[in-house]
């Protein structure tokens, strides 16, 4: 017996507030106090934090959770009455405070069963009643989440074509959705853009008038892109810092001799000697290889597979050849810095249009954005709200889902933006994003690892290098503070749930190649910290460093092409200014193609920084201590990013804490 304080929060988005009558169970270890109606003269606002007393008429034992029920109230019988709650906090007879967090929206007559915070495995949950929960909470979520095939050799996607498919608590929030929306369709208005039916470009000028204000990148990009340093600085700290490598030996299918480079290298060097180095690197597009181009406006459009040798000298990095396609020959030639500058400016645009398919289609949507999704389809279907990892991701699944049907609906749709103004269409899109998925590996998403596999340890200036290994650790030992709190090895070879979250990932995510790496279970503690540092750091800092730049690098056309309308010159000494003009897209694909790098590099006013946990998921002294403690170090490396950024013409910022989000929410 005994009187029970209880504290009921409501979310403060539009609509979370609620004028249901809601009642509550106490359910403890012995008996239950009944349904209990709280009593309020007003409706539950939003926002607002409201408490009430039940009174049990037994011993209900230790308090383990607390039935929800919302009923219409009889004045309103028929109206959807939706209501968002954030947590209850029940204050026991012996003083005692449980959290028990909601964060979802409960519709009437519908009956929601909320556990206390203390994070719990399931080898540990001995409790029967909490043990039924468990059970229950993954039952339902595996029935509102399930897996669909998007295309046969592509990751695996959530089961919804339209957002309203999915649950409510992954949706967007009221304001994230009407931004959204306005954004998208405003975004022509905000850059006072105007959309012809067609045209095309008679000068770089002309461009460049497009827009009349501008980010300081933008402008720095508009005046330096045809600079060979800052054409290879973006290979470094531009959009797509992926695919650039160390060259020890230049692959038969680039035959670039020493006597065609020697100019460009130090009076008594090599080519081979400064291969032994560690000076040489190449950029190779062979994804790209025998696609087929587009057809935009009924204008045939060209993609090239080319390759590009970089020299790093002197704290700079400087291209010194490039070849348009994979096969060498007669009709392939090899253009160099020496050669005409409109050959050898035409050669660098078939390379930033191969870097705009690689960029957009692989290591954006595919390692960030696809990725992303089938981390939070399994932590949906595997996990419990108990579990302790749950609590640690959910954060980083935030609106991942919802971004992605629209991203299939208006991207990468038969009728979206890829097959209307890109080169690489809708049926070619699909060919190279199957060539990407077959080459993703798990160590390609741990940066430590990619980084010394692309021999890019001392490379100098390569800031997302720098900044992105920085985040790695910081990451790193955040989740080693947290999984070692919860888990010894044995207790890691124990969790069932976990490795079946795992088999998930690694049947829908890498589709069983047993060439990825993809580890199949998890035997100590330090394998499964890695595993969750890679989870976090794709979502977030991966995320951040592709996309955040997309408007600032790509807005700017010539520097970003998203189609060519001519095919790679065949030999040298043919291409002029006019021909420059003509090979780059239309008015129309220009303008399109600014709106929607525009629209994918806006903040949401609702973004949630990585470190930033609003939401109430644990009690214990332990986690809340790891989190605080992973802001602080957060907090250290944007002073040491600021510091140094603070020394370069052009800073390099998307890696710095205050710009990551938690998860894939753009």
């Amino acid at each position: 017996m005994g009187k029970y304080k209880i504290q009921v929060f409501t979310g403060t988005a539009l609509g979370a507030g609620t004028s249901n009558k809601i009642y509550m169970t106490l359910i403890g270890s012995i008996s239950n106090s009944g349904p209990h109606k709280l009593k309020t003269l007003t409706a539950f606002w939003p926002g607002s934090r409201q408490t009430f007393t039940v009174e049990s008429e037994s011993n209900i034992g230790e308090l383990l959770l607390v039935e929800v029920e919302p009923r219409p109230r009889s004045l309103l019988p028929h109206i959807d009455d939706d209501w968002f709650c954030t947590k209850i906090i029940v204050t026991t007879p012996e003083g005692v405070n449980v959290l028990f967090p909601c964060y979802c929206w409960m519709g009437r007559d519908e009956k929601l069963f909320l556990r206390h915070s203390i994070a719990m495995l399931k080898t540990k949950d001995t409790v029967p009643q909490l043990l039924a929960h468990r059970q229950e909470n993954l039952k339902k979520r595996r029935q509102e989440f399930k897996w669909s095939v998007y295309a046969p050799g592509l990751p695996h996607t959530v089961l919804a074509k339209s957002p309203h498919e999915l649950p409510a608590e992954v949706r967007f929030s009221f304001t994230r959705e009407k931004e959204f929306q306005f954004t998208s369709g405003a975004a022509f208005m905000k850059l006072k853009l105007e959309n012809p039916l067609n045209g095309t470009w008679n000068s770089f000028e002309a461009i460049k008038e497009i827009l009349s204000e501008k980010p300081e990148t933008y402008e720095y990009v508009e005046n330096n892109w045809m600079t060979d340093e800052f054409f290879a600085y973006q290979f470094l700290n531009g959009l797509n810092p992926m695919i650039i490598k160390r060259c020890s030996k230049l692959p038969e299918k680039f035959p670039v001799t020493n006597e065609m480079v020697k100019s460009f290298l130090p009076d008594t060097s090599t080519l081979e000697s400064e291969m032994k180095k560690g000076n040489i690197f190449i950029c190779d597009y062979e994804r790209l290889r025998d696609i087929e181009g587009n057809v935009i406006s009924n204008q045939k459009q060209y993609l090239a597979a080319p390759l590009c040798l970089l020299f790093s000298t002197q704290g700079k990095l400087m291209p010194i050849a490039i070849q348009l396609n994979q096969q060498p020959g007669p009709g392939n030639p090899i253009f160099l810095p020496s050669d005409s500058e409109n050959d050898w400016l035409l050669a660098k645009i078939f390379v930033r249009n191969a870097e705009f398919n690689e960029h957009e289609l692989n290591f954006h949507l595919l390692r960030a954005h696809l990725m992303g999704e089938v981390f939070t389809v399994a932590t949906m279907r595997n996990l419990p709200s108990c579990h302790p990892l749950y609590k640690l991701l959910i954060p980083h699944t935030r609106y991942n889902l919802q971004i992605n049907i629209l991203a299939r609906s208006l991207l990468i749709s038969e009728d979206g933006y890829f097959p209307k103004f890109t080169a690489i269409g809708n049926k070619s899109m699909t060919t190279f994003l199957k060539r990407a998925a077959s080459s993703l590996t798990y160590s390609s998403l741990c940066i430590p690892d990619n980084i010394k596999e692309r021999g890019l340890e001392t490379i100098p200036n390569y800031f997302y290098r720098d900044d992105g290994l920085e985040l790695w650790d910081i990451i790193y030992k955040f989740v080693s503070g947290f999984v070692s709190h919860y888990y010894k090895d044995q207790d890691v070879k124990d969790d069932n749930e976990l490795h079946s979250w795992l088999t998930e990932i690694r049947e829908n995510g890498f589709l069983e190649r047993s060439e990825a790496g993809f580890p199949k279970s998890f035997g100590t503690v330090k394998e499964l910290v890695k595993f969750i540092t890679m989870v976090i750091f794709t979502v977030s800092a991966q995320h951040a460093a592709v996309n955040s730049g997309q408007f600032e690098f790509g807005g700017f056309m010539p520097n970003f092409p998203s189609s060519l309308r001519c095919p790679p010159p065949k030999q040298k000494g043919e291409t002029t200014m006019d021909s420059v003009l003509e090979a780059l897209p239309d008015i129309s694909t220009t303008i399109n193609t600014i709106a929607v790098v525009y629209l994918l590099s806006q903040e949401s006013a609702d973004r949630y920084p990585l470190g930033h946990y609003p939401e109430e998921l644990f009690s214990e002294e332990v986690p809340l201590k790891l989190i605080a403690q992973f802001k602080s170090a957060l907090q250290d490396l944007e002073m040491k990013i600021d510091n140094r950024n603070k020394k370069l013409a052009l800073p390099y910022t998307y890696l710095n804490p205050r710009n990551v989000d938690n998860s894939v929410a753009i």
